[in-house]
C-alpha cells in the first residue's frame, strides 16, 4: 500500500497526471477537427507540459535554495530532463508557424513563473490574473497548436471550441481555488478569497451553461456529444458541489485534473462503440 502511494505521489508531483490531461484534450481536438493523429505534436504537448508544469512548480524553490533533495524530488529531476529532450526533439518536426506559436506560449509560462518586473514579481502572483494566464495557455495549447499544425484554417468552430475550453478550464481552476484557500495567500485576491466559498460553488455552477450550450452553435455539432457534455457537467458540478478547502489535494490533483481525461475516454468509447 505504501509503495502505491508513493508511485502515485510520484505521478502526480512530476506533472505526468497533468500531462495526460493535456494529451486528453488533444486527442479532443483531432477528433472534432477529424485530424489524423499527429504524434510531434501531441507528444511536443505532453513532454513540454511536464518540463513546464516541473519548472512552474519547482523554480522557485531551487532560485531560493529551499530545495531538499529528497529520492522523489532528484527523479522529477529526471523526468524533466528527459521530458526537456523529448519535447525539443519533436519541436523540431512541427511546422514553422506551429512552433513561433509555442515559442509564444512558453514566453507566457516564463512571464508567469519568473519575475520578469523586480517591483511586481511575476505574474503568478498577480492579483486575480493567474486563472486567465493558465486557461489562455491550456486552450490555446490544446486547440490552436493541434490546429495550426494541421493547416488548419481557424474558423468559427475552432474559436467556440476556444471559447468552450477556456470555460473549462476556468471553472477546474475554481474548483482547485476552492481546495487551496487554506494555503493561498490573501495578496493573490483568488475568487474563493473575494467572493466566498458558496458564491464561488454559484459561480462555477453558472459558467457549466454557457460551456454546455455553445456546443449547440457549432455548425456540426452532434446529438451524441450533447449528451457525452451532459455527462461531463454533471460529473463537474458534482465536483463542484462537493468540495471544500478541507478536503485533500488529491481530491483536485489528481480527480479533478482526471475529467479531461474522463471526457475523452467517453468520446473515445461513443465514437467505437
Amino acid at each position: 500500500m505504501q509503495l502505491l502511494k508513493r508511485i502515485l505521489s510520484f505521478y502526480i508531483s512530476a506533472s505526468i497526471h497533468v500531462a495526460l490531461s493535456v494529451y486528453a484534450l488533444i486527442r479532443m481536438t483531432f477528433h472534432f477537427f477529424h485530424i489524423a493523429y499527429d504524434e510531434p505534436m501531441i507528444l511536443f504537448a505532453f513532454f513540454g507540459t511536464i518540463v513546464g508544469y516541473n519548472f512552474v512548480k519547482y523554480e522557485a524553490l531551487v532560485r531560493a535554495e529551499k530545495v531538499r533533495w529528497s529520492r522523489q524530488l532528484k527523479g522529477i529531476v529526471v523526468v524533466s530532463v528527459v521530458s526537456f529532450a523529448v519535447a525539443g526533439y519533436y519541436f523540431f518536426h512541427l511546422e514553422r508557424i506551429t512552433q513561433l506559436v509555442a515559442i509564444g506560449f512558453l514566453a507566457l509560462t516564463l512571464l508567469y513563473t519568473l519575475p520578469v518586473f523586480p517591483k511586481i514579481g511575476n505574474a503568478r502572483n498577480w492579483a486575480g490574473v493567474k486563472i486567465y494566464i493558465v486557461a489562455f495557455c491550456w486552450a490555446g495549447i490544446t486547440l490552436f497548436l493541434p490546429i495550426l499544425n494541421a493547416g488548419l484554417t481557424l474558423s468559427h468552430d475552432v474559436w467556440l471550441k476556444f471559447c468552450q475550453r477556456f470555460l473549462l478550464i476556468i471553472i477546474l481552476i475554481l474548483i482547485f481555488e476552492i481546495i487551496d484557500l487554506k494555503n493561498d495567500d490573501l495578496s493573490l485576491q483568488t475568487v474563493p478569497q473575494k467572493l466566498g466559498v458558496a458564491k464561488t460553488k454559484i459561480l462555477n455552477l453558472f459558467l457549466l451553461i454557457p460551456f454546455y450550450f455553445l456546443e449547440f452553435l457549432k455548425s456540426d455539432f452532434q446529438v451524441q456529444q450533447l449528451w457525452i457534455n451532459l455527462v461531463l457537467v454533471v460529473v463537474i458540478a458534482l465536483f463542484t458541489v462537493f468540495s471544500s478547502p478541507k478536503r485533500s489535494n488529491y481530491y483536485t490533483d489528481f480527480w479533478v485534473e482526471s475529467i479531461p481525461i474522463f471526457w475523452w475516454f467517453m468520446v473515445f468509447y461513443a465514437e467505437n462503440m
